[in-house]
């Protein structure tokens, strides 16, 4: 029997490392930890796969989400109550400045709370920042590397479908929605956000950011943009998952072994 086993992903004492690394994909997991020196597998469970190991020394984990808030709060919760305390998020996401591109990097030093799961923590008004010495970390491991990446706003949602638009050939924002439901009036949401400086989109980040913020955690986020909000329309190259993904991965690595 595992001391202090959780009820989700069964990890116990001893298998979860201070410093820890979320992708949204399980299948990521595997490249993140090729990286190390050395790694188990400490959890295989519903969308969560968990590896711990070493790099330079240093003990890691490496934990998937799944999509969205309330996956990502769960593994978050259970891996701080087994002794993590600092989070670099390694994702996915579209871009929605007009100077962001594919395969740019972003680097989020705050996100929209444009979702469900942190608000069921706390009130909207409490901010989803990113810890400083994170980002530091983050930045300086991507200017070592050479990589073009971008700092600021990421808009964080809930509905990959409800809130993505397709462009139409005149111009105007199609819903992606089945049936056509259109929510946001529009793509009004989109065209303010990006407005306002917004620089991409994606589904984890500002659960991310909140969860640490109020457990006194440290927590910060890379982004590889793998498509574009609103979506160019059919037959473009709209969505190219791991474009650039492995240069993030290292970006991460580094930065996280600075922390340490």
């Amino acid at each position: 029997m595992k001391k202090n086993a959780q009820p989700i992903t069964g990890c116990g004492e001893g298998e979860i490392a201070a410093y820890a690394f979320l992708c949204g994909d399980p299948g990521r997991i595997p490249k993140v930890s090729a990286q190390w020196d050395d790694f188990e597998e400490v959890c295989r469970v519903r969308e969560y796969v968990i590896h711990t190991g070493t790099k330079n020394g240093v003990r890691l984990s490496a934990a998937s989400t799944g999509i969205g808030g309330p996956s990502t709060a769960i593994v978050l919760e259970e891996m701080a109550k087994l002794g993590a305390q600092t989070f670099i998020r390694i994702g996915n996401s579209g871009a929605l400045a007009d100077k962001v591109d594919f395969g740019d990097y972003v680097i989020s030093t705050a996100s929209v709370r444009d979702e469900g799961t942190s608000k069921s923590y706390i009130g909207a008004d409490y901010p989803a920042a990113a810890d400083f010495a994170v980002t530091e970390a983050l930045v300086n491991a991507a200017r070592q590397a050479g990589a073009t990446f971008h700092t600021g706003i990421t808009w964080s949602v809930d509905g990959f479908y409800s809130r993505n638009k397709v462009l139409g050939q005149d111009g105007g924002l199609i819903p992606m929605s089945f049936k056509g439901l259109d929510e946001d009036r529009k793509g009004r949401m989109v065209l303010d956000y990006k407005a306002a400086g917004v620089l991409n989109v994606e589904m984890e980040s500002s659960t991310l950011f909140t969860l640490a913020g109020i457990y006194g955690l440290r927590a910060g986020c890379i982004c590889t943009v793998s498509d574009r909000t609103p979506w160019p329309g059919p037959g473009a190259d709209a969505l190219t998952l791991d474009k650039n993904i492995d240069g993030a991965i290292t970006i991460a690595l580094n930065a996280l072994l600075a922390l340490a």
